[in-house]
């Protein structure tokens, strides 16, 4: 069966939680109830990959979201900024690195928050 490619796909999905301590029961829920088990990366960030589509659970109030964030996967980070702002979505935070890769967040014409990430 040919892989398929993760361009433009729904990669990764992430889930805010407010603080340290609220990061450690997450982690303790989705382990205890689905069986997910977490990396840890630095003590404000765990993602799973064993939960089907990745998911990461983020603490830090510099960058985490207000709501779930649907993550897409893009090959050309740069190109697919431009054509989001051409279709009229907004940038809410420019590319930035994070460890593994680059990614940034932008609404739709609708209001909903995405991001979009590059492992280069």
């Amino acid at each position: 069966m040919p892989k398929t490619s993760r361009n433009n796909r729904i990669d990764f999905i992430e889930l805010p939680v407010n603080t340290k301590a609220d990061l450690t029961r997450a982690k303790a829920f989705y382990s205890g109830v689905f069986g997910w088990s977490y990396q840890d990366w630095g003590d404000d960030y765990a993602d799973s990959r064993d939960s089907g589509i990745g998911s990461g659970l983020n603490a830090d109030a510099d960058h985490r979201s207000s709501a779930p964030l649907v993550v897409i996967y893009a090959d050309g980070l740069e190109a697919l900024r431009t054509k989001v702002l051409a279709a009229h979505g907004v940038i809410t935070r420019d590319i930035f690195a994070f460890p593994g890769g680059r990614r940034f967040h932008f609404k739709d014409p609708a209001g909903n928050e995405l991001a979009a990430w590059s492992d280069h």
